[in-house]
């Protein structure tokens, strides 16, 4: 199913933007795993919206309550799950979309394949959905600690529009990341683009960019051949998060600009274990982790939703003229940080437990 993502750990996240509540169900956690809603909410919290002034200013605090799955705070097998109730929907506020489709939105997709849609704030299409994937990522985490203590997955604003930072992945600390509200840990970069920001949106427009992750500590072994190769799967759970547009690791597109005598990871011992000299595959080969760092990039688009009228068609495809309201991300990367972090979290999580199951070792 369309809302359901991993194989041993399995997530199914459920929820409309203005519905009632957004949340998640858990199955194939392992026991006794220590896990708290507090845990869950230091995630939730930094992707939440209201949080500062380039961002949505809907007012949510996003508190989480587990319902189930847990007990005296350790996980003890059975389905988890999470919920978080919808406290500031304001459906009025997107009564036009009724009867316009958005461009660019996922208006016209969903009227077309199931013939009915939530028209409020986009329903199942929005960034809401991904509170869902955040919560069950805190458990990943957790799970994560057990099986790589050393496991470090870091992710930051790369570039906002054609303003682009020069970010270290072997060295990047979240607490550089996490030092403004931007999510860039390059300080001079981040306060050009906290203004241009500001800029974009005093005209009633959006601005999209590139986030990079960094994953270090990975113990080599981890992903599967062929079909289920570690970066396919990465690949995959970026692009489901909203707003995505493309997807690179190592060195992407510009290794087509080198020679396989210039792109070629050598190897080499060092203390003690097999290493790569250089790191352009991006810490995995043949969809199998090397132990090297692995670190992608994910392009994000301009928020769909922007405060300039826009032509458009009605349910009766009649031309009409659309001016957006409601509450919107002038750029949605600072929010989107979280978001790929925890995608990571889930498909390494997961390709750990299949890895267990098959190898018997971690």
């Amino acid at each position: 199913m369309s809302s359901q993502s991993g194989h041993s750990f399995r997530i199914s996240t459920f929820g409309e933007s203005h519905g009632g509540a957004v949340g998640v169900t858990v199955d194939g956690c392992p026991p006794r795993i220590e896990i708290s809603e507090a845990e869950i909410q230091r995630d939730l919290d930094r992707r939440r919206p209201g949080q500062s002034e380039i961002v949505t200013p809907r007012a949510e605090e996003d508190q989480c309550k587990i319902l189930s799955g847990v007990f005296e705070g350790k996980t003890i097998g059975t389905p988890i799950a999470v919920v978080v109730f919808n406290k500031d929907a304001r459906p009025e506020s997107y009564s036009e979309m009724e009867t316009m489709f958005r461009p660019s939105h996922a208006d016209y997709t969903y009227q077309a394949k199931y013939g009915i849609r939530n028209w409020q704030g986009g329903g199942r299409a929005s960034a809401r959905e991904t509170i869902g994937r955040v919560a069950a990522a805190a458990i990943a985490k957790k799970v994560l600690a057990q099986f790589a203590p050393a496991l470090e997955i870091v992710a930051y604003v790369k570039s906002v529009h054609s303003l682009v930072a020069e970010v270290d992945p072997e060295s990047v600390k979240l607490a550089d990341v996490e030092a403004n509200i931007v999510r860039c840990p390059e300080a001079v970069m981040a306060a050009k683009m906290i203004e241009f920001i500001k800029q974009v949106r005093s005209e009633g427009d959006s601005v999209g960019g590139v986030i990079e992750c960094a994953i270090r500590g990975v113990p080599p072994g981890w992903g599967e051949p062929v079909f289920d190769k570690l970066e396919a799967e990465l690949a995959k759970a970026m692009l489901s998060l909203p707003a995505t547009k493309g997807f690179e690791i190592g060195s992407g597109f510009a290794g087509t600009l080198q020679k396989g005598s210039e792109h070629n990871d050598a190897f080499e011992m060092r203390g003690g274990s097999v290493r790569t000299r250089t790191n352009r595959s991006g810490g995995i080969q043949g969809g199998i982790s090397n132990g090297e760092t692995i670190f992608f990039r994910t392009a994000f688009k301009p928020t769909a939703t922007i405060f300039q009228a826009q032509e458009t068609v009605n349910v009766s495809g009649e031309a009409a003229v659309l001016r957006a309201r409601g509450r919107h991300d002038p750029c949605v990367l600072p929010r989107a940080v979280p978001m790929v972090e925890a995608m990571a979290a889930l498909v390494l999580c997961d390709h750990a437990l299949r890895h267990r199951g098959q190898c018997g070792t971690v």
